[in-house]
């Protein structure tokens, strides 16, 4: 004969947003819990949608809510609503990862502009960053960081290597948003500046100065690089020009050896008259690597870089860069995570590429 149910001691507190009491008889299967967690897994969503759906939010697509609404009542799902409010504001913390294929440096001039933004419009709205990193083959720990319950969705920067993970986290309904290359294929919000167009403007300007033998550093394996070179590759065809392959250097964001990277390729002695660097920290090692062997900077190679980071007007020569706007793009990752949280479809924000011309290529 089953127990009579007993009510919870005085004080004590249930948390039915993840748990659920059937109703009716009570045989061995149906006292057994429901999850929201499992009404989500058999739904195809996240569990925050599977929350906003049973509370009636108008963020959720009508079938999508009424799928939900009649399969938790299937499962004889009953929502403690004092519980779920409580939940939802004690979740005012959003997770930031990392990611990279050399574990990025958060110390990274741009990265700090990118995490100074995302910082300042989460505290505009009341809340909170959790930081990490995570390296390659731990695809699951990036599911870990939002199914902990720790953070309402995640930011994440980078996608080398993850774009595959980021799409089956998006198809579950996690909500996200990604700073990287705006790619045609992906499920998940993304915030990018134009690549393509910025590669292009920055080789079409060293072709402007004269410049014939433009050498080209950055790893095309990486996404958003891979839509430089390409804007590089189109403003040589325009101008007539081949991409020489003596002139592509690779090298990965974040390698503490691109000094060495660099001054093993001079060592070769190639031909080039300029350098367009996929970062400002590459064309500051470049520039350095120059000087030392006493090639001067504009006057016998020009150097153009990308980001430009807060340094790069300050140096001498100062540098020419293709910026990116870090604090728009930090403002617009979070306000694309909060449209993902409240159900809204998927969008992408691609920001303008500019030049700015300074003394590195006049």
């Amino acid at each position: 004969m089953p127990r009579k149910a007993t009510s919870p001691p005085s004080g004590a507190t249930t948390d039915a947003a993840d748990q659920a009491r059937p109703r009716g008889p009570e045989s061995g299967s149906a006292r057994q819990r429901v999850q929201m967690a499992d009404i989500a897994r058999m739904a195809g969503v996240s569990a925050s949608t599977v929350s906003r759906a049973l509370s009636g939010s108008p963020l959720i697509p009508e079938a999508t809510r009424q799928r939900i609404t009649e399969l938790a009542r299937s499962l004889n799902y009953q929502i403690n609503v004092g519980a779920a409010n409580l939940r939802k504001r004690d979740t005012r913390t959003v997770g930031v990862v990392l990611l990279g294929e050399s574990l990025q440096a958060i110390s990274d001039p741009f990265i700090l502009s990118i995490l100074g933004a995302v910082g300042d419009r989460l505290d505009e709205l009341d809340m909170s960053l959790l930081l990490s990193r995570l390296k390659h083959g731990q695809p699951q720990q990036l599911a870990q960081r939002y199914d902990s319950g720790q953070v309402l969705g995640l930011i994440v920067i980078g996608q080398t290597g993850w774009h595959d993970e980021l799409n089956r986290l998006a198809a579950r309904g996690v909500p996200m948003a990604v700073w990287g290359a705006c790619l045609s294929d992906a499920l998940y919000p993304v915030v990018g500046g134009d690549n393509e167009q910025g590669g292009y403007l920055a080789a079409s300007h060293l072709i402007r100065r004269g410049c014939q033998r433009i050498a080209f550093f950055g790893d095309r394996e990486h996404p958003e690089v891979a839509l430089r070179h390409q804007g590089y590759q189109r403003a040589l065809a325009e101008a007539g020009l081949t991409a020489d392959a003596a002139l592509y250097l690779p090298y990965r964001f974040g390698d503490e050896g691109i000094r060495a990277t660099v001054d093993a390729w001079l060592d070769g002695q190639p031909e080039f008259d300029a350098v367009f660097a996929a970062s400002d920290v590459a064309a500051m090692a470049t520039t350095a690597a120059l000087g030392d062997r006493e090639l001067r900077v504009p006057q016998q190679v020009k150097v153009v870089g990308y980001d430009d980071i807060a340094l790069a007007g300050h140096l001498r020569p100062s540098l020419s860069s293709v910026r990116q706007p870090a604090r728009e793009a930090g403002r617009a990752l979070v306000d694309l995570l909060m449209e993902a949280a409240d159900g809204s479809k998927h969008r992408t924000v691609m920001l303008p590429a500019v030049l700015v011309e300074r003394e590195s290529s006049r």
